[in-house]
C-alpha cells in the first residue's frame, strides 16, 4: 500500500517523504491510537490506516488541510478524527477531545508541497504570489514583517531562522527599497534577494539553489513560529504518550534536526558526562523519559532521492516512550 501511496502522489501534488521509514518506526498495531501532529496532504496518515486497523487523530492549523482531511473521515469512518489547532498545543488539544492513551506521534515538520505549489500562500518565489506565508491564514504575513520590522530584527530574522550569513546586507536593501515600494509579492523579494547576493556558479551535477532560499525560509519560520512550535509540540508529545509508544519526527533543515536531535538526546539520558569541574553526580536529571534505539537519524536513499528531490534534506528521529514521568519545561533546544 506504500508503494501505491508512493505511485500515486507521484503523479500528483504531494509526494509523503521517508514514508516506508515513518511507518517502520511508528510501527502501527491494530486497535492502537496515533497522532499526526501535522496532518498536511495526509500521506502519513494514509500510510498508517491502512498498516493496521488502527485508530489516527490528525491536527493540522492550516483551513485547506482540514477541507482536505473530510475525505478522510468518509473513508476510514469510525479510524479517523481532525482536530484544527496547532500540534504545539496537542496536550490540550487532545484533553479536550477526550482521547484513549496515545500509542506514537509522528510530526512533518515545516512547510507542506500543496503550500509550496500553491502561489497563492505566497511560500515559495517559484511562481509569484502574494508575499504571505501564513500557515493557518491568519495573523501576521511575511509582507507585514518585511514592510514594517526594523532593518536590525530583518537581520536577525533571517540570520537566525535562515541562517543567511550575508542577513545584514539584504535587510539593509529590503529597509532601502520599502520606502518607495512596499513589498507584496514573492517575485518581488526574490529578485531583491538575488540582486544583493547574485547567482552562483551551477556545479556539474548538482541542483542549483536559488540565492533566496535561505531569506524565505526564515520568514515562513518566523511568520509561523516553526520553531517554538516544534519546541511546544516535542514537550507535547512526551506528556501524552504513554509507556511503550513511540514518537516519530521528520525535520527538513539543520535547525530542526538540532532541536528534535537535542531533545531526545537529553530525555533519552544521553547528555554529556560530567567533568571535573561539574561532576556527573551535579549533572543527574529526571529518569529517561524515552528509550532511543539509535542516536543516528535516518535519510533517504538514493531511489527515494530520485522520485522526489524535496527528500533531499530530509531526517527522521525516532524515540520509545519510558514508564518515567515527563519532564518539565521545554524551550531552549537550539
Amino acid at each position: 500500500m506504500i508503494q501505491q501511496e508512493k505511485a500515486a502522489r507521484k503523479g500528483g501534488q504531494h509526494i509523503p517523504v521517508l514514508l516506508d521509514e515513518i511507518v517502520d518506526a511508528l510501527d502501527p498495531k491494530d486497535h492502537e491510537t496515533y497522532v499526526d501532529g501535522t496532518f498536511g496532504a495526509g500521506g502519513y496518515s494514509r500510510a498508517v490506516l491502512e498498516a493496521a486497523q488502527c485508530n489516527i487523530i490528525a491536527i493540522d492549523r492550516d483551513p485547506d488541510a482540514i477541507q482536505r482531511a473530510a475525505a478522510f473521515q468518509k473513508e476510514f469512518p469510525g479510524r479517523f478524527r481532525i482536530v484544527e489547532g496547532c500540534f504545539g498545543d496537542m496536550a490540550s488539544l487532545l484533553a479536550k477531545a477526550e482521547v484513549p492513551p496515545i500509542d506514537g506521534v509522528m510530526l512533518d515538520i515545516g512547510v507542506s508541497s500543496f503550500q509550496l505549489d500553491e502561489a497563492a500562500r505566497g511560500f515559495s518565489f517559484r511562481e509569484d504570489g502574494p508575499l504571505d506565508m501564513r500557515m493557518a491564514q491568519a495573523g501576521e504575513s511575511a509582507a507585514d514583517v518585511v514592510n514594517t520590522y526594523s532593518e536590525e530584527d530583518i537581520a536577525n530574522i533571517i540570520y537566525r531562522f535562515g541562517e543567511e550569513r550575508k542577513s545584514r546586507h539584504i535587510a539593509k536593501a529590503i529597509v532601502r527599497v520599502r520606502e518607495d515600494t512596499p513589498f507584496e509579492r514573492t517575485g518581488q523579494l526574490a529578485d531583491l534577494v538575488e540582486s544583493v547576493l547574485g547567482r552562483p556558479p551551477r556545479k556539474k551535477g548538482q541542483k542549483q539553489v536559488h540565492p533566496a532560499t535561505r531569506t524565505f525560509q526564515a520568514l515562513r519560520i518566523f511568520v509561523n513560529d516553526e520553531i517554538g512550535e516544534l519546541e511546544r509540540g516535542l514537550v507535547g508529545a512526551e506528556q501524552i504518550l504513554s509507556e511503550g509508544a513511540r514518537l516519530v519526527v521528520v525535520s527538513f533543515h539543520s535547525l530542526e534536526d538540532r532541536i528534535v536531535k537535542k531533545f531526545m538526546a537529553e530525555r533519552g539520558g544521553r547528555t554529556p558526562a560530567g567533568s571535573r569541574h561539574a561532576p556527573a553526580s551535579a549533572a543527574l536529571g529526571p529518569p529517561p523519559s524515552f528509550y532511543l534505539k539509535s542516536k543516528g537519524a535516518v535519510k533517504p536513499g538514493k531511489r527515494e532521492l530520485d522520485e522526489n528531490p524535496r527528500a533531499r534534506s530530509s531526517r527522521l528521529r525516532a524515540a520509545i516512550r519510558t514508564g518515567a514521568k515527563a519532564w518539565s519545561g521545554g524551550e531552549g533546544y537550539a
